[in-house]
């Protein structure tokens, strides 16, 4: 299955926008052989080509006005005619076949609501993030786009994970848990244990239990299902600690020189290790649940972690992420509202 459509790219959203943008485009045109629209203003995005010599070879699609990673979901009220708005439309009107954006996550999920709609059966799209487990990466979902939920949609954001663990990392009837503060059926609020009594008769749902923060990167289970806060603060403390780790690490390598000698003889294999971490190999977030493929890059991206997030959308968009997650919500059936 493929899909030559190119990938809509929110130039003017994140810290380094557009530079760092526009060097990923090109990154992803050349390196990668991804087809890819630029989104934004033309006279700074034909400025920045131009640093590449890159005008004749993407596309730019005009959009004047641009979210500023400071502007929360209102933004996309605000502002209808925004770069992202403009990408999520290209989708929309089936003239790319996603929308990558490195912009202000609040406006990037507004938007995506409001220009693609959520699809049949889905209360509630939801974030999934790619933690570097072993052997498969842990689907985290929702990492961000739901502060608070219901029960039946921590239900939904299992369903959507599995559907993503499987198309995204191939793994065949993915394991989920639920994130709370005990391995025990009991733990949690009530919000929590009425979904751990929903996903364990959930129809497409291969429900192992609960699992706890240090659970995160053990491989337990293939999926987590969180309530937005809780995952993103989850996510957001993990991402942290390993800076912490690989800060010690070096400090602790330059102490000494014997030190060094030993990092040197494992230097492949630190290599290694720190790029499985790095948050920008893996392309981002995805927005599950709309009628669209949307990838939400890391706001500090530059451009490596811009053209692996066009990978990444292509990917999905090719191997059909939108009407696979379709398929499951007609299978499954639409919950039943609780509260």
């Amino acid at each position: 299955m493929s899909d030559t459509r190119p990938i809509a790219l929110d130039a003017m959203g994140g810290d380094h926008a557009p530079h760092e943008i526009v060097a990923g485009a090109v990154h992803a045109v050349r390196e990668r052989g991804l087809p890819v629209v630029l989104v934004g203003s033309p006279r700074v995005l034909y400025e920045a080509l131009a640093d590449h010599d890159a005008t004749k070879e993407i596309p730019i699609v005009r959009a004047e006005e641009a979210l500023a990673m400071d502007e929360g979901a209102l933004a996309s009220l605000r502002r209808p005619r925004s770069s992202i708005a403009i990408a999520c439309h290209l989708v929309r009107r089936g003239d790319a076949a996603a929308v990558v954006s490195a912009g202000s996550t609040a406006g990037v999920v507004a938007t995506g609501r409001l220009r693609l709609k959520g699809q049949q059966g889905v209360l509630r799209p939801a974030i999934a993030v790619s933690l570097p487990t072993q052997p498969t990466p842990t689907v985290l979902v929702d990492a961000g786009a739901n502060a608070e939920a219901k029960p039946e949609m921590l239900v939904q954001f299992a369903q959507l994970g599995t559907t993503y663990a499987e198309l995204a990392h191939g793994v065949a009837e993915p394991r989920v848990g639920l994130l709370t503060i005990g391995s025990e059926a009991e733990k949690g609020n009530k919000v929590v244990r009425r979904a751990h009594e929903l996903l364990q008769a959930a129809p497409g749902v291969n429900f192992a239990g609960n699992v706890e923060g240090h659970d995160l990167l053990t491989g337990k289970v293939d999926v987590i299902a969180s309530d937005g806060f809780t995952g993103n603060v989850a996510l957001k403390t993990m991402e942290g600690a390993v800076r912490y780790a690989f800060t010690e690490l070096r400090e602790a390598i330059g102490d000494s020189r014997l030190a060094r000698l030993g990092a040197a003889l494992q230097r492949s294999r630190i290599r290694e290790l720190r790029r499985r971490l790095d948050a920008e190999a893996y392309g981002g977030a995805v927005l599950l649940g709309l009628n669209g493929t949307v990838v939400i890059a890391h706001g500090a991206s530059k451009a490596q972690g811009i053209s692996a997030a066009c990978r990444l959308a292509a990917d999905l968009a090719a191997a059909g992420i939108v009407p696979a997650i379709g398929e499951r919500m007609s299978a499954t059936g639409r919950p039943h509202r609780l509260w």
